[in-house]
């Protein structure tokens, strides 16, 4: 296998313009360290939060812990003036666009350019720093139930390990 295509780095400036925060379906999984600092941030407990917030996800491993969307697919915490959690935002949002499948190839890193501004714009990343925030999302893990639990017999102790 070749040398990736950012080896020299990609240029990337987050404008804060949500392009990437709604406007078709997705997922936004959180791990626990998004959890417990999302919990923080709006001062709740986990079963308040997992009725406002959340969904869960059939992944065939388990149901994992995913951000609700609005109706129109934004994402839950998505308002007039942008993210309302941007400080406590889940890891999956500040990786972005330094995903595996955006980083795929430099046609995927130009077509990604169409739905974010960012792209190919500001500061030039290093490929450590891309590769970093690679490694980041994958070792965060997700929460994940099991088939047959209760998420909202679990407190934030027990989901959290804790």
């Amino acid at each position: 296998m070749g040398e990736a295509f950012y080896a020299d780095g990609l240029k990337f400036s987050c404008n804060r313009c949500s392009a990437c925060c709604g406007g078709e379906p997705g997922y936004v999984f959180l791990s626990k360290d998004d959890l417990l600092s999302l919990l923080s941030c709006l001062k709740l407990d986990f079963r308040s939060f997992f009725h406002e917030y959340c969904r869960l996800v059939d992944t065939g491993q388990g149901r994992a812990l995913s951000l609700a969307e609005k109706p129109n697919y934004d994402c839950i915490f998505l308002g007039k003036g942008g993210c309302r959690v941007y400080e406590s935002r889940p890891l999956q949002c500040s990786t972005y666009p330094f995903w595996p499948g955006v980083l795929e190839s430099s046609r995927t890193w130009k077509s990604e350019s169409s739905v974010c501004p960012g792209i190919d714009k500001g500061e030039l990343r290093g490929r450590d720093y891309i590769e970093e925030r690679i490694a980041q999302r994958k070792n965060a893990g997700t929460v994940l139930f099991d088939y047959g639990a209760d998420p909202e017999s679990l407190g934030a102790d027990t989901i959290l390990g804790s």
